[in-house]
């Protein structure tokens, strides 16, 4: 799954773009960047996602380019 879909499930998941943004305490037109691909999501955003997602979308969705292994171990 590409970033820009996982950050589509999650607005799904939690209703919409809106309420991502909301829950999230970013503005709307910053969670449409990560949907188009304008903008990655951040890492600690990514952490919140999976979070609030109950981890239906995963932070490695969300970061894949990101180097998570070094801050698990």
């Amino acid at each position: 799954m590409r970033p820009t879909e996982a950050v589509r499930k999650a607005a799904g998941i939690l209703g919409s773009q809106t309420a991502l943004a909301s829950r999230l305490d970013v503005r709307t037109p910053t969670v449409s960047q990560w949907c188009s691909e304008d903008r990655p999501v951040p890492v600690a955003r990514a952490l919140q996602l999976e979070a609030l997602t109950g981890g239906e979308v995963k932070w490695g969705q969300l970061c894949p380019s990101f180097s998570w292994g070094e801050m698990v171990a």
